[in-house]
């Protein structure tokens, strides 16, 4: 079979909260079950309701971003991500019609679906509903007549009567088929905390989670109609590349870039670590939970986002780590950290309680967590200088979701300030983001290295550049 043929399906609903991560978790469970390579993605910029699908598919769950990536990026990195799989579940953003603007459909689910010509199904929340959910049904499928909406799922359904109502309803009035439905049941429901759902990774016992999700979903979902509906997607557009690029493999002295992975540093797009790989960086990771620092022959670090608010004893504990960093900082070895990796990079942490925990101390300033969500959107990010990752003057699209600010009482200078940062709404104002010294950069923002492939490969210089010098 070929990867532009691959058999896909999106699980989309009507607003957030249906259930659609849980819905797609157990279908990837369920056909994985059946012998099935399933190559999970989530659309838009999420990073926690992948690490649930990375479980349930035993492989990493890719983000499909129709804001961070153009049609032709977004196609190439779907098509190299199912290069050896079976069928590709994709899970939605928000509401099926959400995207990053009020006025067209950009980033939304439903333009990621036409993109790969991909039918859709639409969890239905069913709680508190009965023929009304027929109208929610009917209502998205005359939003946009180009959209494949093919089934529905029914969710939260408070018997198998309620459940058989409500399918009787949607297929009468609007011809489509119930595919099958999950019942009340807070066994089935992935906890929750700000910043969303509870990481896969996290969760104390989300592999029995999963398990009893797919369970759920092979007993009372019609898989085998769903394979037939995910097999009728259209063939992928020429633009797809389907290669995997290999730039800088064979390289004779390979940088090494230590990676922080753990419960909190979670937050990474897989293709930025994959693209470092491809132009020629190696990648030692190592756990500042478990005590671990960067080696002492890594030729720079990146910090990716998480919840370091949720571990800052632990961290303070860690001086092994500050040391370490301290030390790359002083030979102006590449440091590139990501929200919850700025973080920590500053002074001190100081959580909701007030508490104050020591951290790197390599940014003035604090990090401090709000009770409020602080930030949340798609950015537009243009350097102020060169830094590690491109020119000056030139802007990237990043996003942010955050529950802390930076706090600073020291005077920051202008060539202090990484990135002039704007909102992707016409009404959003602009403003300063971000610290640069250096090889030092560190945000708020996350950045999807394959909106450029000169991201990576800049980063792979700049870290030859600091083994050359050392």
């Amino acid at each position: 079979m070929s990867v532009r043929n691959i058999p896909r399906i999106v699980i989309g609903a009507a607003a957030s909260g249906a259930g659609k991560t849980t819905v797609a978790a157990g279908l990837i469970a369920a056909l994985r079950q059946q012998g099935l390579v399933v190559q999970p993605f989530k659309c838009g910029p999420d990073y926690i309701d992948p690490s649930y699908h990375e479980r349930a598919a035993g492989r990493p769950c890719r983000n499909l971003d129709a804001w961070m990536l153009n049609d032709s990026q977004l196609l190439e990195g779907f098509a190299r991500a199912c290069q050896d799989a079976d069928i590709a579940v994709i899970e939605g953003v928000m509401g099926l019609f959400d995207g990053s603007n009020w006025h067209d459909e950009r980033a939304s689910t439903a333009r990621i679906a036409k993109l790969l010509g991909a039918p859709v199904i639409l969890v239905v929340d069913i709680a508190g509903a009965a023929r009304s959910a027929a109208a929610v049904v009917l209502g998205c499928q005359h939003f946009d007549s180009d959209l494949l909406l093919r089934g529905a799922i029914l969710n939260f359904a408070g018997s198998e009567g309620h459940a058989k109502g409500c399918a009787e309803a949607i297929t009468t009035i609007t011809g489509l088929p119930v595919l099958g439905w999950l019942p009340r049941d807070s066994k089935l429901q992935i906890p929750e905390r700000h910043l969303g759902l509870v990481p896969g990774g996290e969760h104390s016992d989300s592999s029995s989670l999963i398990t009893s999700i797919a369970a759920a979903v092979a007993a009372r979902f019609d898989l085998a109609t769903i394979g037939d509906l995910a097999g009728t997607a259209g063939e992928l557009p020429e633009m797809a590349v389907t290669g995997k690029a290999v730039r800088h493999s064979a390289r004779a002295h390979r940088p090494v870039i230590a990676v922080a992975r753990d419960e909190a540093f979670c937050f990474y797009y897989p293709e930025n670590l994959e693209l470092l790989v491809e132009e020629g960086a190696d990648i030692e990771y190592f756990s500042p939970l478990r005590g671990e620092r960067p080696g002492l022959t890594v030729d720079g670090v990146y910090l990716g986002g998480g919840y370091p608010e949720l571990h800052a004893s632990e961290l303070t504990a860690n001086v092994g780590l500050w040391r370490a960093l301290r030390d790359l900082r002083a030979r102006d070895a590449p440091i590139y950290a990501e929200c919850g990796g700025f973080m920590v990079l500053t002074s001190a942490l100081i959580d909701c309680e007030g508490r104050r925990w020591p951290m790197a101390g390599l940014i003035p300033g604090v990090a401090r967590m709000t009770d409020k969500l602080a930030a949340l959107g798609y950015r537009y990010a243009s350097a102020t200088r060169a830094n590690l990752l491109t020119d000056g003057g030139v802007e990237l699209r990043a996003h942010e979701f955050r529950y802390s600010n930076w706090v600073c009482d020291e005077a920051i200078g202008a060539d202090d300030i990484a990135w002039r940062v704007r909102g992707a709404r016409a009404e959003a104002p602009a403003d300063s983001g971000g610290f640069i010294n250096g090889n030092l950069l560190a945000s708020y923002l996350h950045i999807h290295f394959g909106q450029r492939f000169d991201l990576a490969s800049r980063l792979v210089e700049k870290l030859i550049e600091a083994r050359s010098h050392a």
